[in-house]
């Protein structure tokens, strides 16, 4: 079975594994690790929050970040490059960045489950430059051309 190896940074030796919260779940929990406190967010803050962890994905993968749905709806944070992605060949830890759109202050505290990854599979392809493109039934149509209904 392919794995996900993960690295605690120095010190990190409470916060658990990032893991699937149920056996159904698509992504696995990622955690503040805040050693020392809470960190305080006011309307339209964005903070980075470390993980505690370095991460080696399978090759062919790449770690998809994505926010957990109560901590946006009921909160009211984001991840402004959602999703963002954590590539094979990146060591370093994994950082979130959270954006705050809440009216009253929140604290994040230490331990606090505050985004979610998802390991996909990438495709490689090479690129050549052409002088024409195959032509389609949308065009150039974007951003809403096809409508609502």
């Amino acid at each position: 079975m392919t794995e996900i190896r993960f690295k605690r940074v120095a010190g990190n030796d409470d916060l658990p594994l990032p893991a699937y919260a149920t056996p159904g779940a698509a992504g696995m929990d990622l955690r503040a690790y805040l050693p020392d406190g809470p960190v305080e967010f006011s309307h339209g803050q964005l903070k980075m929050i470390s993980t505690g962890f370095h991460v080696e994905l399978p090759p062919g993968t790449e770690m998809q970040i994505r926010p957990r749905s109560g901590l946006a709806l009921k909160h009211g944070f984001i991840l402004p490059n959602s999703p963002g992605t954590v590539d094979e060949d990146y060591r370093g830890v994994v950082m979130i960045g959270l954006y705050f759109l809440g009216n009253d202050s929140f604290a994040i505290q230490h331990g606090d489950r505050i985004a979610q990854a998802v390991i996909a599979d990438v495709r490689r392809f090479p690129s050549v430059e052409v002088s024409e493109l195959s032509e389609t039934g949308r065009g150039a149509g974007g951003f809403g051309s096809t409508g609502l209904k």
